[in-house]
């Protein structure tokens, strides 16, 4: 057994009030340990605490009683005799007299109650006096918030694991709860005690229970706390929120049909009330209620609650969104609104457990009524009075509600409703299939209501997901009527586009229009309602305004929207849906080869702008439906090629590419098209577009290839240099086995054009180098041209220029200046803007070889380097006298800066080149190398700078560097890295600089985050937070202040003795922040505020 000195030690220090909390805790962990253990038999500690447990002196007897009870919680599973438990059952309940003691008696019977029955449980007769007791001596509303809490989880405890022994008690327990609950005002003590009525009615269903007789009594103590009322604490040792306790007050309410009499009235006379709180709490009670209580139940209420509906949605519904934007897929789109959503669901809840009822109470409606013989005297929208609109948006959202909960609602307003609209509309039940007169003028009210029932019954059906249940549906009224109206519906909505698509913007009747075939379109399928031939004619319809309807700007970008709409819903349905979205797909390329043909036919600026979109559409929309899919190739390619011919004939008729918009436009698509096709597929592209680009330029490709090169004997025109950008992209994307015609040719190419400043084809160089196979490589090779040869090609070659003027036209013969590629990059042709060319070039170059690990990558950075030192150099008399700045200076400062971006290339991830989607050759761990090789350098020569100019510039390359390399290679150099990033941190404050900042201060907030960084952060402790305290009140990102105040959170966990100095200037920068004008950076600098002051 344990040293009893010891054990007597352990004892005094937890019953002494004077000891702190952790002593008194280390006390009872080493008591409970020794019992656990078996070191101490618990009849012995019993036996050692007696004196505790029964001295005159209350403080003592309350902590020895606690000690005891405190034990039993942390040995809930020992196994313990039945004897034992019994024996502690009695102490601690008779306990429970005592109320100087009381905490301790209910901690005891607590764990003594949650024991299992594996290691020995209560019996249901000693629960049965734990709980007489309990209901004779508690006074639960005289102690304080803990021991009523502990109050609350004992009921709730007994009620769980003890119902029937503790039933046996009758209304004294009914009554013990009630008095325990009445005028309770604590979070953490209601949510238990909604928890206890929750159970006591859900064990006590029938109306012979117990419960029926006292549910009066039980629902007055919970009535008054409907509403909630409660705002959280901004600190406090609560976590309930007002949601929490909203939420067990509902399950308290519904816990049970016995009140139902009750809670029901209590909601409809909420629901008219000005609390925003309680309208809300009433209609989401409601809906929950409703479930549990049953159908039979609710009937009688029925009528009330669907006036308080329809008056809900009639108040709190806004003004539809006609803008084709956001507008959902299925039914009209609205701006959220927590009242409507809530009545909606509601609505919703009602049709499904009675929908005969409530469809009836629809339709029999006085307003239902009302609107449908208001709306006939208006053709237009805004012919519509304004309250008569907000009646038709009430009933429209009704509709939608009602056709999309149940089949028989939906059939029930099909037979009804529908058929009243058709009627209205000039359709005949009996000939449904009449065309419109051309002087029939339809009304928008019914057309508007169509939709909304439409796409309540679309989505019912799609929303079945067993197809025999969809196969059920095609019989069913709803879908044979629709069915019958398909014809006289499209015409109908057709009609509607005639009419009104030259009214201008935000037109409701437009969008009525679109979207109304838009819908009928998603209900075609092998099982759907709706014919073939009308689906392919909505899809004609949509096709012929996209390719003849372009001056009008809305309706052509609502039909564009719509078919991608239809588009991404025949995902759904692979069988029909791939034969419908190739459809689309070809249609859409008609249209764009259609305003391709205008822009150079005619140059037509809108027909390019049109062209651009449609382009966006394919890349971004339809492509990837193709991929997810599985869908053929043979389409992509096809565009890609059909692009070709395009740009082919353009070229014939001497036509520039219009904007750099769609040709940047032209070559997304080309890049992804090429991308996510085969080799094979690619190498028809590749050679149709080496067909364009050698027939159609001004570059002679045979005098191409002879040395030296001579960049100034070509006049790049903006034709030229389209087809060349558009042929680049080609490059880009294909995959290393494709094979590249001529390539040899091509990289002599690339140079010259590169020089010119088109970006394109660096970044088509740089996938040639990172894609061609080395000499040392067992992989086989299909190009003419292997990785070393095409390293000689550019970096040995040598290129020729006139001595007078760089890039200007010379005579053909190399009489000028000789040098190679690295020579322009290094600023010996004295040509500025070349050298710039040329180091952007090599950036992209440089880019290729290092994703593939490739050696050369070393003496291309130290180029970088080179024009780094050596251009602040020739620049720095810019800062010694800035007001006499010559052109050649600032260009040198143009130079520098080139440089500095080249990192960037390197190291950040692009979306146009060399990655995985196009085939690029990727090292694993390539940054890190990078990072780890370049970085030892870089600090050197920043540690040798002393201009200011030059450091400026090359901490810019080191924030490059910095910003994108992983994080785990940055941590086991933070010692090193942290004094650097700091100043760089300090440098950067111009608005130009932001992105990179806060790029930065993601690198620092992960180092404070790592804990292989945490020695570094606690020896620059009050320089990191000097350096964060100057960037909280960046004016120029919202997301570096964010981010530094966090920072400094994440900084007060370290060594107090670190921080603490610096409390007072922290509190004070962060005092500026609580009236920032961002409310995301308030509310960090709350959070801040509240860390460093608790210090």
């Amino acid at each position: 057994m344990a040293e009893t000195t010891q054990l007597t030690r352990h004892i005094e220090s937890y019953v002494d009030s004077s000891s702190t909390p952790a002593q008194q805790a280390s006390s009872l962990n080493a008591v409970a340990s020794l019992v656990n253990t078996d070191a101490l038999p618990l009849e012995a500690l019993v036996r050692e605490l007696e004196m505790y447990l029964t001295t005159t002196d209350n403080v003592v007897r309350a902590r020895g009683i606690l000690l005891l009870a405190e034990v039993m919680t942390r040995i809930e599973s020992k196994p313990l005799n039945s004897a034992t438990i019994h024996s502690l059952v009695g102490f601690f309940k008779d306990r429970l007299a005592d109320w100087r003691a009381v905490q301790g008696a209910l901690v005891g019977c607590l764990a003594l109650i949650r024991r299992k029955s594996v290691v020995g449980m209560v019996t249901d007769s000693d629960a049965t006096t734990i709980a007489q007791s309990f209901l004779q001596y508690m006074q639960v509303q005289s102690l304080g918030q803990y021991d009523r809490k502990l109050c609350f989880e004992l009921l709730d405890c007994l009620l769980e694991r003890y119902f029937d022994a503790v039933t046996t008690l009758g209304e004294d327990l009914i009554y013990g709860i009630c008095e325990a609950i009445d005028a309770e005002k604590d979070p953490d003590c209601l949510k238990l005690a909604f928890h206890i009525v929750a159970s006591l009615a859900q064990l006590n269903p029938d109306s012979s229970s117990l419960l029926a007789s006292y549910a009066k009594d039980v629902f007055d103590i919970l009535e008054p706390y409907f509403p909630i009322h409660f705002t959280h604490p901004s600190s406090g040792d609560t976590h309930v929120q007002r949601d929490d306790l909203s939420t067990s007050l509902m399950s308290a309410f519904s816990s049970t049909p016995l009140f139902e009499p009750f809670v029901i009235p209590l909601l409809l006379e909420k629901l008219s009330s000005s609390l925003h709180s309680a309208k809300i709490d009433s209609l989401k009670y409601l809906r929950v209620c409703s479930s549990k209580y049953g159908a039979e139940r609710i009937a009688k209420y029925a009528g009330a609650i669907w006036s308080s509906l329809k008056d809900t949605l009639s108040t709190y519904l806004g003004e539809p969104d006609f803008s084709f934007t956001i507008a959902p897929v299925d039914g009209i789109g609205f701006p959220e609104n927590e009242f409507v959503i809530e009545a909606l669901s509601l609505l919703q809840q009602l049709i499904a457990q009675n929908s005969s009822l409530l469809v009836s109470l629809i339709i029999d409606d006085e307003d239902v009524n009302t609107i449908f013989s208001t709306i006939t005297s208006y053709e237009t929208y805004d012919a519509i009075p304004v309250q008569e609109k907000k009646k038709l948006h009430a009933i429209g959202r009704i509709l939608y509600i009602t056709s999309k909960t149940t089949i028989s609602s939906c059939n029930a307003m099909f037979e009804s409703l529908f058929t009243r609209m058709m009627d209205n509309l000039g359709f005949s039940v009996r000939f449904p299939n009449g065309d419109i007169s051309p002087s029939q003028r339809l009304k928008f009210g019914f057309l508007y209501l169509c939709i909304e029932l439409l796409a309540g019954c679309r989505e019912l059906i799609v929303g079945s997901e067993e197809p025999a249940l969809q196969y059920v549906f095609e019989h069913e009224t709803c879908c044979t009527m629709l069915h019958s109206f398909s014809t006289p519906l499209f015409n109908a909505f057709g009609s509607v586009l005639a009419v009104s698509a030259d009214r201008g913007p935000l037109d409701p009747d437009t969008y009525v229009g679109v979207k109304g075939l838009q819908i009928l379109a998603m209900f075609h399928s092998d099982v759907f309602p709706i014919q073939k031939s009308i689906f392919e004619n909505i899809l004609k319809k949509f096709m012929s305004i996209i390719i003849e309807d372009f001056n009008k700007t809305i309706l052509w970008e609502a039909a564009l929207k719509a078919l991608h709409h239809v588009g991404s819903f025949f995902q759904k349905f692979c069988k029909t849906g791939m034969k419908n979205m190739l459809t689309i797909l070809q249609g859409l390329g008609r249209a764009v080869f259609a305003n391709l043909s205008k822009v150079y036919v005619h140059r037509n600026l809108r027909s390019s702008e049109i062209a651009v979109q449609l382009l966006e559409c394919y890349s971004c929309q339809l492509l990837p439906w193709i991929h997810e899919n599985g869908g053929s190739e043979d389409f992509v390619m096809q565009f890609a090629v059909d692009i070709w011919s395009q740009a082919g004939n353009c070229m014939d008729l001497s036509t520039p590419f219009e904007g750099k918009g769609l040709l940047d436009a032209m070559m997304k698509a080309m890049r992804l098209s090429v991308g996510s096709c085969s080799v094979e597929s690619q190498n028809l592209i590749i050679r149709k577009a080496y067909s364009v680009l050698s027939s159609h330029t001004n570059f002679q490709l045979k005098e191409v290839e002879r040395l030296p090169l001579t960049p100034g004997k070509y006049d790049i025109s903006l034709r030229d240099e389209g087809i060349i950008s558009l042929f680049a992209s080609v490059v880009i994307a294909v995959c290393p086995k494709t094979y590249i015609p001529n390539i040899r040719v091509l990289v002599h190419l690339f140079i010259i054009t590169l020089l010119r400043g088109v970006v394109p084809v660096a970044q088509a160089l740089g996938s040639i180098l990172n894609k061609l196979v080395s000499t040392s490589s067992t992989a086989e090779n299909s190009s003419d041209l292997t990785l070393e040869e095409a390293l000689d090609a550019i970096f040995n070659t040598k290129i020729s220029f006139s001595s007078t003027d760089m890039l200007q036209r010379c005579n053909g013969t190399s009489n000028g200046n000789e040098m190679v590629f690295t020579d322009i990059c290094l600023g010996i042709a004295n040509d500025r803007m070349l050298q710039i060319n040329a180091i952007c070039g090599l950036s992209w170059m440089g880019k290729g070889l290092l994703l593939r690990g490739h050696e050369k990558i070393k003496d291309i950075t130290m180029i970088f380097m080179e024009c780094l030192i050596s251009g602040t150099k020739s620049a720095s008399p810019l800062i010694k006298d800035s007001l006499e700045n010559t052109e050649e200076q600032i260009q040198d400062l143009l130079v520098i800066k080139c440089a500095t971006d080249a990192f960037h290339v390197l190291m950040s991830d692009s979306e146009v080149c060399l990655n995985r989607k196009f085939h690029a050759t990727i090292r694993p761990l390539y940054k890190q190398r990078f990072f780890s090789s370049v970085m030892p350098i870089l600090q050197q020569i920043i540690t040798k700078s002393h201009s200011s100019l030059s450091r400026s510039f090359l901490y810019r390359a080191f924030a490059h560097i910095m910003s994108d390399t992983p994080m785990v290679a940055i941590v086991s150099e933070a010692k090193k890295l942290i004094p650097v990033l700091l100043d760089c941190l300090s440098m950067l404050t111009e608005i130009q600089d932001k992105d990179m900042l806060y790029g930065l201060l993601l690198v620092l907030s992960g180092i404070l985050m790592e804990k292989n960084g945490q020695e570094a952060v606690v020896e620059n402790a009050h320089i990191i937070i000097n350096c964060l305290i100057k960037l909280v009140g960046y004016p120029h990102k919202m997301l570096v202040r964010e981010t530094a105040i966090q920072c400094l959170v994440a900084l007060s966990e370290l060594p107090h003795a670190r921080i603490y100095p610096m409390r007072t200037q922290v509190l004070r920068a962060i005092s500026k922040c609580l009236d920032d004008s961002k409310r995301a950076v308030r509310h960090e600098a709350v959070k801040c505020r509240q860390t460093w002051a608790s210090m």
